[in-house]
């Protein structure tokens, strides 16, 4: 078993940071995206997709998608548990991990990638569509600084899944130019929070 990974993505440190917190280790092999090795046939093959993070199985399957990677190894690994004990916290912790996925994540990397010169000749970017993406990402941040005003992490009063997608996102915006407005205050405790976690470094 081996997780082809990146250290420069968000989507691969949602796998990194879900394993920390469960006291897994799995090999890395690191993929090259500044000279597009996921570009590459030897690559595609593994993953038509042509996307990271993906994960090489014991009988030489893969499975890719961050977060089916997460339930693959919750299955095996329920504790401790990052999408809820019951039906109806598991439930909770998709609904809100989908949100940071769509509402949160979808517009931050839409502003980037239309925006970077990283991305220039690789996909079809669309210099008109960054700041409706990057005001789409504003307005998220500030629904969720009051929605974090009313518990400590996204989803509840637990540590799930649905924080390690949110912290991903925020921490990459940082990176790339793409940050929240630091007088959400509730927003920016969370964030603290989740950063003095051990697996915020993975």
């Amino acid at each position: 078993m081996k997780l082809y990974d990146s250290s420069i993505a968000p989507n691969p440190k949602r796998v990194r940071m879900f394993l920390a917190e469960k006291g897994i280790e799995v090999p890395y092999e690191e993929v090259d995206l500044g000279k597009a090795k996921n570009r590459e046939p030897a690559f595609l093959a593994i993953n038509p997709m042509g996307t990271l993070p993906v994960l090489e199985l014991d009988d030489g399957s893969h499975l890719a998608e961050s977060l089916a990677i997460c339930e693959y190894f919750e299955d095996l690994n329920p504790e401790p548990p990052l999408f809820g004990q019951t039906a109806a916290e598991r439930a909770n912790t998709r609904m809100w991990e989908r949100r940071m996925e769509l509402e949160v994540m979808y517009p931050l990397l839409g502003a980037f990638r239309n925006s970077t010169p990283f991305f220039k000749g690789r996909i079809t970017q669309i210099p008109e569509i960054v700041e409706p993406f990057r005001s789409m990402a504003a307005k998220r941040f500030a629904w969720l600084d009051e929605e974090l005003g009313t518990r400590e992490f996204v989803a509840g009063d637990r540590f799930t899944v649905a924080d390690i997608t949110l912290f991903c996102t925020v921490e990459f915006g940082k990176t790339v130019g793409e940050k929240y407005d630091g007088s959400l205050a509730s927003l920016l405790r969370w964030n603290e929070t989740v950063a003095a976690r051990p697996s915020a470094s993975a």
